[in-house]
């Protein structure tokens, strides 16, 4: 057969080389794995970044914040386009915007260059996530081959966090910070070339319209207040420039909720919100996911720096964690049916809180098991019993068309709301650990050598023990603000969520978000 006939042959937008949905699903969960390793990958690399590019701890939040800002804030955006424009199409930009950005990435030489790639990559995993999703039941029919795709693909967005933890850890000890961010671009580009080949383009919608407007608002909002959080814990709550962020997020997201109102394709449905228990539901996810995404961030730095662990036994320290997420995910969805979703969100939102309050005793002289793996498995083993929750409750009683949108919504808060609360904690840190340093720069000045001295005038920063006694501080108080917002969520739980176990029957299968 030539080339011509072949052509005639095939549907318009058919994969080049059809009947190998094995490959077509590897190619997806490839590119779901990428998008959600990157989440966790850097962070093990946190200490090594911040040396090399000269991050005050406050500015070093952004390389996470950056990232799930425009990650969560366009997450919607962007299955919206795959939807108008072409899934196949729309995933392959994606992935080749977020390649491009992590080579960007790896080569910063200033702190504002890695930031803007950080941002460019959290643009093309909102681009590419939701669309692989979507692609899933463009690919595969409606039966168990579709479930069993499903499966695979919750199963690395559960995974991937793991994965990242290992990986950085081996790159940044073996290679170079830098690799965190340079292994993306071959698998990039190998997934790039792979999509036309084995999978299909979906029918396009060219009549849809996006809510370019909505989704500016929100994002600008959002990154504002998050700059407003930062800028306080440096500069202090009078400043011009942190009144000034707090005025215009304001100003933006109200301009967003009147965009939304008028939108005749909202980028964020407000109808969403009018039922109670969804509502409760995104409430409870921005509040675990905000002291979620603080909580690590902040013991990856202790673990580094204070315990002296190397970024590969930090990654393997990790790991316990992860493991106890997964065993709660799956007691979650097994019972679900059974008990209905309320004990499981008062009983992992109160094991989060246990955890959080465990961690604001940490301190300089903490060991690794009392100090870090304790709290944090029971603060792990509370969260996987909500992560299939609070998705399977988020579309509970949702019309079969906009349950991709109260899903994708739900993922949107666990972004926009780690970022929210990793300022908030940055915020109370840089207050508690300014206090500290200045009841131990007596201390110091005692009992330091003179090296040590000499090396602190250069640096302004307080060496060990000292410094560590700063850095433990201020991460003991932050935990009192993360335990607040756990607080949070277990009163909402308790008060707000009335949903009953037969409106979840036929959801219980319903793959969870992405953890980490």
């Amino acid at each position: 057969m030539t080339t011509s006939q072949l052509s005639k042959d095939q549907k318009p937008g058919a994969a080049r080389r059809e009947g190998h949905p094995g490959i077509a699903l590897t190619v997806i969960a490839a590119c779901q794995l990428m998008v959600v390793l990157d989440a966790t990958i850097v962070n093990i690399a946190l200490p090594h970044i911040q040396d090399a590019l000269k991050f005050s701890t406050t500015d070093l939040t952004w390389v996470v914040s950056s990232y799930t800002l425009t990650f969560g804030g366009l997450l919607l955006l962007g299955g919206r386009a795959g939807d108008i424009l072409g899934r196949r199409r729309v995933f392959m930009t994606g992935i080749l915007l977020f390649t491009f950005a992590s080579l960007l990435g790896g080569f910063a030489q200033e702190p504002w260059q890695l930031l803007a790639a950080r941002a460019l990559q959290g643009v093309g995993g909102a681009i590419a996530s939701p669309t692989s999703l979507a692609l899933i039941t463009t690919t595969f029919p409606e039966g168990p081959e579709r479930n069993r795709a499903f499966g695979v693909f919750a199963a690395v967005s559960a995974g991937g966090g793991a994965v990242g933890l290992l990986a950085g850890g081996m790159l940044t000890e073996w290679l170079d910070w830098r690799w965190v961010l340079f292994v993306n671009v071959p698998i990039g580009v190998l997934i790039a070339v792979l999509t036309p080949l084995y999978i299909s383009e979906s029918e396009r919608h060219p009549g849809g319209r996006f809510d370019i407007a909505g989704a500016l608002t929100s994002t600008l909002g959002m990154a504002a207040l998050v700059y407003g959080f930062i800028s306080a814990a440096d500069e202090g709550w009078r400043d011009s420039m942190t009144l000034g962020s707090f005025g215009a997020a304001v100003v933006l997201l109200l301009a967003f909720a009147f965009v939304e109102t008028r939108a005749a394709d909202p980028i964020t449905p407000l109808r969403m919100f009018t039922d109670r228990n969804r509502s409760g539901t995104y409430v409870i996810m921005l509040s675990l996911a905000a002291a979620m995404f603080g909580m690590f961030f902040y013991i990856v730095l202790f673990v580094q720096n204070v315990l002296g662990y190397s970024p590969i036994a930090a990654g393997v320290a990790f790991l316990p964690v992860t493991m106890v997420i997964a065993i709660g995910a799956g007691l979650s969805q097994r019972f679900l049916p059974v008990l209905g979703p309320k004990p499981f969100m008062l009983v992992g939102s109160a094991l989060a809180v246990i955890g959080l309050v465990w961690q604001t005793l940490i301190s300089s002289d903490s060991s690794y098991v009392g100090g870090v793996l304790g709290p944090m498995l029971v603060f792990g083993f509370g969260m996987g019993l909500n992560f299939v929750t609070l998705t399977v409750t988020a579309v509970s009683g949702v019309a079969q068309h906009e349950a991709g949108a109260a899903s994708g919504l739900l993922n949107a808060t666990q972004q926009v709301g780690g970022s929210l609360g990793l300022s908030i904690l940055t915020t109370v840190f840089g207050s508690a650990s300014k206090d500290e340093a200045e009841k131990q720069l007596p201390k110091f000045m005692a009992d330091g050598s003179a090296e040590q001295k000499a090396e602190f005038a250069k640096t302004q920063q307080l060496p060990a023990p000292w410094g560590h006694d700063v850095l433990t501080h201020g991460i003991s108080m932050g935990f009192v603000a993360a335990a607040s917002m756990a607080v949070l969520a277990l009163i909402t739980a308790w008060l707000v969520i009335r949903v009953r176990k037969s409106d979840l029957e036929a959801l219980a299968g319903t793959p969870g978000p992405m953890a980490g």
